[in-house]
């Protein structure tokens, strides 16, 4: 005798309110033997097909007018593999029934998933592509412990709700469900009804690929291969190897000259990794290329975490492009924000009527800056979602680091806050303990688990310790930007020469503390937006004054301890701001031999020097690798240090940011010999006034500086100078 569902339950399901669909719909048994019910709106027909013996063994019947389908199985005691055959109107479709087949998630990912510790929680939540039982369809797992029903909804299903209800894990609060005959490509969202009723569509936190504003549907895709970390990648990131990135934004680093159009990620694959390679540069860093709704956020404000911005194309077209790029010898660095998140209706704020991915008090989970929300650091599942998406981009499109973004407003609490606008941390302190300490643990796994791959911390503060490891009390970076030098040497450029000797200290200062962290020297986008003028509209003088600014200012800065990084359109002296709009002013090169040209050829020189003289880079972090020859000319504004390598190789490095000649100026040395000027900023192929050693400087036995030897050299106007000691 079937065994029939309350009509109460039968409402509930129908109108999508009932939160266990399992313990409903499929095959059950019952006292009179097995009993298989369905929900399938709008059906006219269904019947059960033994798929062991390919026949019809019974038809059901309408049990609700809405589509609620039951039959019982006659003479049939043990479950079987079973389809269902439908009519609807005059089309028959045989189809598999979602809800015969058994939980997904297995005992070991819900504890994981639940302790926060899975490395890569991305194989088992969002949409994946799965045979179960021999049954080709998606898998779908969702975390959002306080919805009271979660279906899918997606093309395959009319994007109606009450076909796909989910079955909740109660363990950890994940919703799953296997749904047959689902194809790579197709868009979906999960229909939530949340803790207080409400209904929302939402695009999947971990969905390989989303569209592109301004839809919000997320699209089923394969999970990328795994890409192999080569070991020549491995030593390209190593402290004691040059370092020199190219710090890019896609959407304008070059356009289409007649539509103003993006280039595609395989057009980039062609331009841009050639160009980069030319440069001389090592690594290219990409600004964030997560889906994000509002172009103007530059990629800062991301939703899709998971899935690369289709505005240049497809997630496999972006791992062909960064293929390429290893193809061509450059690593890429991928710039990763784990801070915030904004708060469009379709992403994760308020996802189950609960603040689940944020913090649920505005004084600490809104950013007042950037009206976006921040993580809730001590959430298990959020910091695992945030430190799986760093594995997902290592690991599956070969990205070779991390440079994560606004590291100071994560581990302060006080950040851009007023008195009485924050809440202090357990201790009374101002540190976001839990931010720290998913900072560390992300670090650490990247470090331990994916070798060779490495973190950059964009860190503006003195907060000590930021690259060493957390063992240590550190936060585990490899590398931290150095935003202090940056701006001590910036506001000293920007100074006319003749005031210069009064600040002599900020381009001496940085030395001080080059070695208490793994610095990377970036002049960046943010220095040549929102007013702030270009790099060379930042330099004093006229134009001629502006460009040998400019020049002498690189090549202090690639012979000064550090990794570097400059941003696009400053390897050629771009006038104008970024505008991430455009393209960047191509055709300020169609002059071969004008004053951009030449900057572009020093920068690509500076490379190739940088890359060719391990004194320049090899000591970076260790302070035999340095040594001030000339450090307080203040007068005459001329800088003058060493750099060596383990071998003995050295090289010195004479800076002039005055524009006046300096002959004859004699500089002590610890090491008698031959130096080779191997560049001069000054040249005449970079449209400088030429004047230089020719060639080879002789050390005298004359003592200088407290040295018994020297050489005496002429040093040309605002202008650097490499002399390479020879064997």
């Amino acid at each position: 005798m079937s065994v029939l569902p309350d009509q109460h339950v039968i409402n509930q399901i129908i109108s999508g309110h009932y939160a266990d669909p399992f313990s409903l719909l499929g095959m059950h048994s019952v006292a009179a033997g097995l009993e298989v019910r369905a929900l399938l709106p709008d059906a006219d027909q269904v019947w059960v097909i033994d798929v062991e013996k390919g026949k019809q063994v019974a038809e059901l019947r309408r049990y609700d007018d809405r589509g609620f389908f039951v039959g019982l199985i006659p003479r049939r005691k043990n479950a079987f593999r079973y389809k269902l055959e439908v009519r609807w109107g005059e089309n028959l479709h045989v189809i598999d029934d979602p809800y015969r087949f058994g939980t997904l998630l297995q005992e070991l990912d819900i504890w994981l998933l639940a302790e926060g510790t899975h490395l890569r929680p991305y194989e088992k939540l969002g949409a994946h592509l799965q045979t179960l039982d021999d049954v080709e369809g998606v898998s779908f797992a969702v975390w959002a412990p306080n919805a009271t029903r979660i279906s899918v909804v997606g093309e395959f299903n009319f994007w109606d709700g009450r076909r796909h209800p989910m079955r909740q894990r109660r363990e950890n609060g994940i919703w799953e469900l296997f749904i047959p005959a689902v194809r790579e490509g197709q868009l979906y969202k999960f229909e939530i009804i949340d803790c207080r009723g409400n209904v929302t569509l939402r695009a999947d936190p971990y969905a390989f690929e989303a569209q592109m504003r301004p839809d919000t549907a997320s699209c089923v895709r394969k999970l990328p291969d795994v890409v192999p970390h080569s070991e020549a990648r491995k030593k390209a990131n190593a402290l004691n190897q040059p370092v020199s990135v190219y710090e890019v934004h896609l959407g304008s680093w070059r356009r289409h000259t007649d539509d103003n159009f993006w280039l595609s990620y395989g057009e980039l694959a062609e331009q841009l990794v050639s160009y980069a390679k030319w440069m001389g540069f090592t690594h290219i860093e990409l600004m964030p290329v997560n889906e994000h709704p509002f172009d103007g956020s530059w990629g800062y404000q991301p939703l899709g975490m998971y899935a690369p911005t289709r505005r240049f194309g497809t997630p496999m077209e972006f791992k062909a492009f960064v293929d390429a790029a290893h193809n061509a010898g450059l690593n890429v660095i991928l710039d990763w924000v784990p801070g915030h998140f904004p708060s469009d209706a379709y992403g994760l704020a308020q996802f189950d009527g609960t603040s689940l991915y944020e913090y649920a008090d505005p004084r600490e989970g809104y950013h007042q800056d950037w009206n976006t929300l921040i993580y809730n650091y001590g959430r298990h599942e959020v910091r695992n979602y945030l430190a799986g998406n760093g594995f997902y981009w290592i690991e599956r499109f070969g990205i070779d680091g991390l440079r994560v973004d606004a590291v100071a407003s994560m581990i302060y609490r006080d950040y851009s806050r007023k008195a009485g606008e924050w809440i202090p941390n357990y201790y009374g302190g101002r540190e976001n303990l839990e931010a720290i300490s998913f900072l560390k643990y992300t670090n650490h796994t990247i470090g331990k688990e994916l070798g060779g791959a490495v973190t950059l911390a964009e860190e503006s503060t003195d907060y000590p310790g930021v690259t060493m490891p957390p063992d240590a009390n550190g936060l585990g970076f490899h590398y931290k930007w150095n935003m202090g030098w940056m701006h001590d040497s910036l506001s000293y450029m920007q100074l006319d020469p003749v005031h210069r000797k009064y600040h002599h200290n900020l381009m001496t200062f940085g030395v001080l503390y080059a070695y208490s962290e793994n610095f990377i020297l970036p002049l960046s986008h943010d220095e040549v937006v929102h007013g702030k003028k270009s790099l060379l509209d930042k330099m004093p003088g006229d134009v001629w004054q502006k460009f040998a600014n400019l020049r002498a200012y690189y090549g202090f800065m690639w012979a000064h301890p550090g990794k570097k990084l400059l941003f696009m359109g400053n390897e050629f002296a771009q006038g104008r701001e970024w505008n991430f709009d455009a393209s960047l002013d191509w055709h300020l090169l169609d002059d071969a031999s004008g004053w951009h040209s030449g900057v572009q050829h020093l920068v690509r020189d500076l490379n190739l020097t940088y890359q060719a003289n391990a004194p320049l880079y090899e000591l970076d972090y260790n302070p035999r690798g340095f040594e001030w020859l000339v450090v307080d000319d203040h007068e005459n504004s001329i800088f003058a240090f060493a750099r060596r390598d383990e071998n003995g190789g050295e090289v010195i490095v004479i800076s002039n940011f005055t524009p006046v000649p300096r002959e004859h100026y004699r500089i002590g040395i610890g090491r008698p010999g031959c130096y080779r000027e191997i560049l001069n900023t000054d040249s005449h192929f970079y449209r400088g006034s030429n004047v230089g050693n020719g060639g080879d400087v002789y050390s005298e036995n004359i003592g200088h500086h407290q040295r018994e030897h020297s050489i005496s050299v002429a040093i040309p106007p605002l202008a650097t100078v490499y002399l390479r000691r020879e064997a």
